[in-house]
C-alpha cells in the first residue's frame, strides 16, 4: 500500500479521535475487520493501531481489543505534574497533616533559632550529612527494626532523591531492574530519565511472584531488585517474614542488589524486619519523613553496604551537593524528641479512620488497601473504563489517578488509585460517595 494511502488511514483516525466523533472507550474494528475495510494487508493494518497507539490516541488490550484512549484528561492524572485548582477535590496525591504541625514547625524554628551552631547550617554540609546527624538516623532505624552503623547512612533531600542517587550509584543505562508490574511511578520517572529498564513482575495480595523472579532472572541478566515491602504503593500489601527470606535467598543465588523503598512502611505497626536487616551486604533501604511527618519536609536517609556509600555520596554531591542544613537539623531534632514517633503513631489512626471511611462507604465494590494506609486500589469491572471514570470524577472537581502511572507491564489494568491522606473526611466522604455513584452509573450503563 501506497505510504500516503497509509497515512491517509491514520490520519483519518486520528481527525475523527481529536474531534470526539470516536468517542473515549470506542472499541475500533479488529485488525482484520481494518485491513478489510480499507483494503488492507494485515499487517499494514496492525502498522495503523500500532502508530496510533504511538500517538497516545488508542490502546490495546489483549484478548479484548483496540480502544480509543481518553485524550482530554491530564498526562499521568497529576502523578507526572501536580497542578490542582483550588476548587479541585485532591484523591491523586498524598499529603497527610495533623492539625498541630504548623505550631510544631513554629516551636522548631524558635528552637533552631536559639542554638548555638546556627551559622553552621548556612555553610555547606558534608555530602552525606553531618556525623551527629547521620548517628541520629541510625537510631531512628534501629527503633524500627534496622541496626546500620551511622557510617552506612547518608542523609538525602527526600526519598525520591534517595531513590535518584541509589538508581545513578549503583545502575547504568541498559541494565534490567526488576519491579513489581504496579509500581511507585517515582521509580518510573528514574528509569526513563537515566536509562535502564524497568522489567514487570506479577504480584498478588502478598507481594512479587517469586516463581515468575526467578525465571526472568533465569533468562535475563537481572541487576537489581526494586521493591517496597511493608505498605506497598498502590496495593498495600506487606510480604511476609518467610517471603522476605525466600526473596534474600533468590536475591543471593542470582546476586542482586534489593532496593528496598520504605516510605509507607511507618504504618504497619508490627512489620517483619526490612530486608535491609536479613541482606545487610545488598540492600539499600530508602525511606524520608515526607509522609510520616510532613510532605514540605525534604529530608530522607539511605542505608546502604559500605562498599556503595561512596558512591551514593558522589551521587548527592552531583544533584544537590549537600543535604539542606536547616531542614536536617530541624528533622533530626524531632527524631530525637521523639516528635517523628509521636507523629507516626498519629498518623497510623489517622489513617485507619480514613480507611474505615472507605470501607462503608465503597461497601461492595472491590478494592484492594492496607487497614491503615493512606491509598487505595480500585479495580473496575469488566466493561467500566478507567478514563471514563476518571473524566467524569474531573467534572465533579474530584482528582484521582488512573492505573497507567503506576504500570510497567505492556498494558495497564483497567483501575483507579484514591490517595485518601488530603483533605477532611468529611470531604473524602462526599468524595468517596461520588466515586461510588460514577464507577456505578458506567457499570449500570
Amino acid at each position: 500500500m501506497p505510504r500516503a494511502r497509509y497515512k491517509q488511514v491514520v490520519d483519518t483516525f486520528a481527525a475523527g479521535i481529536r474531534s470526539g466523533e470516536l468517542p473515549p472507550g470506542e472499541r475500533l474494528p479488529t485488525h482484520r475487520q481494518l485491513a478489510t475495510q480499507h483494503g488492507l494487508a494485515l499487517a499494514t493494518a496492525s502498522r495503523v493501531y500500532a502508530e496510533l497507539e504511538s500517538m497516545g490516541l488508542v490502546i490495546g488490550e489483549t484478548g479484548r481489543g483496540t480502544f480509543v484512549r481518553e485524550i482530554s484528561l491530564p498526562r499521568g492524572m497529576g502523578i507526572d505534574q501536580h497542578a490542582v485548582a483550588d476548587d479541585m477535590v485532591d484523591l491523586n496525591f498524598n499529603y497527610p497533616s495533623l492539625p498541630d504541625q504548623a505550631e510544631l514547625l513554629r516551636s522548631a524554628l524558635r528552637r533552631l533559632a536559639a542554638a548555638g551552631d546556627l551559622d553552621a547550617l548556612l555553610r555547606y554540609q558534608p555530602h552525606g550529612g553531618r556525623a551527629h546527624e547521620r548517628e541520629s538516623v541510625a537510631r531512628h532505624l534501629a527503633s524500627r527494626g534496622l541496626c546500620v552503623e551511622s557510617s552506612d547512612v547518608v542523609i538525602v533531600d527526600g526519598a525520591q532523591h534517595g531513590l535518584a542517587t541509589t538508581a545513578m550509584a549503583l545502575l547504568k543505562p541498559g541494565e534490567v531492574v526488576a519491579a513489581d508490574a504496579l509500581t511507585y511511578p517515582g521509580m518510573k520517572v528514574l528509569a526513563e530519565s537515566l536509562g535502564f529498564e524497568l522489567a514487570p513482575v506479577p504480584a498478588n495480595r502478598q507481594g512479587p511472584d517469586l516463581g515468575a523472579l526467578e525465571r526472568l532472572c533465569a533468562r535475563r541478566r537481572v541487576r537489581a531488585v526494586y521493591v517496597q515491602p511493608t505498605v506497598h504503593n498502590p496495593l498495600g500489601w506487606v510480604m511476609s517474614r518467610q517471603r522476605r527470606r525466600d526473596l534474600v535467598a533468590l536475591a543471593r543465588r542470582y546476586d542482586l542488589a534489593l532496593i528496598e523503598d520504605a516510605p509507607y512502611a511507618f504504618l504497619e505497626a508490627d512489620a517483619p524486619p526490612p530486608l535491609a536487616a536479613l541482606a545487610p551486604e545488598r540492600t539499600v533501604y530508602v525511606s524520608g519523613l515526607s509522609k510520616s511527618v510532613a510532605t514540605g519536609l525534604r529530608v530522607g536517609f539511605v542505608a546502604a553496604p559500605q562498599a556503595w556509600v561512596a558512591s551514593i555520596e558522589r551521587a548527592i554531591r552531583a544533584t544537590t551537593w549537600n543535604t539542606p542544613g536547616v531542614m536536617t537539623a530541624i528533622a533530626c531534632g524531632w527524631i530525637e524528641d521523639g516528635t517523628v514517633t509521636r507523629l507516626e503513631s498519629q498518623k497510623r489512626k489517622d489513617a485507619a479512620a480514613r480507611q474505615a471511611v472507605a470501607a462503608e462507604v465503597l461497601q461492595g465494590l472491590r478494592f484492594v488497601s492496607h487497614p491503615a494506609s493512606y491509598f487505595l486500589w480500585l479495580p473496575l469491572p469488566e466493561e467500566v473504563r478507567a478514563e471514563r471514570v476518571v473524566r467524569d470524577l474531573l467534572d465533579q472537581r474530584i482528582s484521582v489517578s488512573t492505573a497507567e502511572p503506576f504500570s510497567i507491564a505492556a498494558h495497564a489494568p483497567h483501575a483507579i488509585r484514591i490517595a485518601l491522606g488530603s483533605v477532611d473526611l468529611s470531604t473524602l466522604r462526599q468524595a468517596l460517595m461520588m466515586v461510588r455513584q460514577v464507577v456505578e452509573h458506567h457499570h449500570d450503563g
